[in-house]
């Protein structure tokens, strides 16, 4: 439905703007000619000798041709820049500005497009609501069984009577658990998001205390993955404003994606910079990438590429809002000589 009605409005301004352009523009240059055409022939007419009531009405009649193509232009002006106004409108609602309403003062044609694009933003902002209150109902009910199936099956890992197969089968519950349980995880604050319950909760802090507590929480994970995790913490670095808990957030997720996709790289670097006002963080992997026509996508909602690995889709998102808020930039891109490298940039004055 909101498709055919984004479709609709976009071939109703096109027509619009067609006719303005290749009917009305034309016949108004064709009346301004005309005008041109009545002067010279009421000169030569005056130059002739020949009567001044055909002079006079030649004037009178250029007259109203010129000011029927001046009212023309400024109708066809006012035109163009209403249908330029509404397309700026709906390509705000593309990009993601929901609930907005566009002004309907006109009558016909135009004021119906803009009752449709704003019926459109309605409509899609109660399919979101839906959306949200839907996820974040179905997380919340996943939260406590996850819960209950990781503590028995990390009770289950300490019992010496369980060798095997069984041993193997009680490792493969807990993992997929956690697994299972970040992505509730990823859901809940990605609602939060959505329906303006998210809040950062700012203060003075040492981001290379978090990066360190970051790496030292996957070194075990990535020596069991056979990866070598490098960091090299520098000496100094300038404290910034920021919400630790949300920062290690990010860290710990681009980390846990650099293990997932570059387990078979061998390595993950992690880096830590300041530089001109700014601290720098970098997590590379020397995995096989990501495909140059997903790469622009990799920070979208619910976007899964064609990897094989499984998530929610929507840990990147979620970061990238994390990163937004503190005044920083978080971008992803293929690193040379192969991997990905995850960039974030933060304000050390915030």
């Amino acid at each position: 439905m909101g498709r055919l009605r984004k479709k609709r409005a976009g071939a109703d301004m096109g027509l619009q703007r067609r006719f303005a352009r290749r009917v009305f523009l034309p016949a108004a240059a064709c009346i301004a000619l005309a005008a041109l055409a009545f002067a010279l022939y009421a000169l030569f007419t005056l130059q002739s000798g020949r009567g001044a009531a055909v002079v006079f009405s030649l004037c009178v009649g250029a007259a109203l041709c010129l000011a029927l193509w001046l009212l023309g232009s400024a109708w066809v002006r006012r035109v163009s820049a209403r249908i330029d106004e509404l397309s700026a409108f709906a390509r705000r609602i593309c990009e993601g500005s929901y609930g907005l309403t566009a002004e309907a003062a006109e009558d016909g044609e135009l004021g119906r497009l803009a009752g449709e694009i704003n019926a459109l933003s309605e409509e899609i902002v109660r399919a979101s609501r839906v959306q949200t209150e839907f996820i974040s109902s179905v997380s919340h009910e996943l939260r406590t069984p996850l819960t209950a199936i990781g503590g028995w099956a990390e009770t289950l890992e300490y019992d010496e009577a369980i060798t095997g197969e069984s041993r193997r089968g009680v490792e493969i519950i807990g993992r997929e658990t956690g697994r299972l349980t970040k992505m509730v995880e990823e859901l809940l604050e990605f609602t939060r998001i959505q329906d303006g319950r998210f809040r950062l909760n700012m203060e003075r802090m040492d981001i290379g205390a978090e990066v360190e507590d970051a790496v030292f929480t996957f070194s075990r994970l990535s020596q069991r993955e056979e990866l070598a995790l490098r960091y090299d913490p520098p000496e100094d670095m300038p404290a910034i404003e920021g919400d630790p808990e949300r920062l290690r957030q990010v860290l710990l997720n681009l980390l846990d994606n650099a293990v997932k996709y570059g387990r078979d790289g061998g390595a993950v670097e992690v880096g830590l910079s300041a530089q001109e006002g700014w601290v720098r963080i970098t997590v590379r992997d020397h995995g096989p990438g990501i495909p140059p026509d997903e790469l622009p996508h990799v920070k979208e909602k619910f976007y899964k590429g064609s990897g094989k690995e499984r998530g929610s889709g929507i840990g990147l998102a979620v970061c990238d809002e994390i990163v937004a808020r503190h005044g920083g930039q978080l971008s992803i891109a293929n690193a040379p000589g192969g991997g990905v490298l995850a960039t974030v940039l933060l304000p050390v004055n915030g």
